[in-house]
């Protein structure tokens, strides 16, 4: 019996199937990898910029403003991650 059902699995693998599994893989990858790093630099960024602030309070404002151009940029590399991942999936 389970003879049989190794035989029909076998016979169902295609490389279409095989060649979807692997891009579906990379995309998962991917973008785990540009999300993480993302995450990274965002805490990178932020903690910077709590330690900046706690040196020199009356920056804050200036500080704030490059606070978030740097959050933009990094969260923009990620979105890049995802996007990429998507058009390689289905092309």
């Amino acid at each position: 019996m389970d003879l049989v059902l190794l035989a029909q699995a076998a016979d169902a693998v295609t490389d279409t199937g095989v060649t979807d599994a692997g891009k579906a893989i990379a995309l998962g990858v991917g973008a785990g990898l540009g999300s993480i790093g993302a995450g990274i630099g965002i805490g990178v960024i932020f903690g910077s910029e709590i330690q900046a602030v706690a040196r020199q309070p009356e920056m804050k404002d200036e500080l704030q403003s490059i606070r978030w151009l740097g959050f933009a940029l990094t969260e923009a590399v990620a979105f890049y991650t995802f996007i990429f991942g998507l058009i390689a999936f289905f092309l």
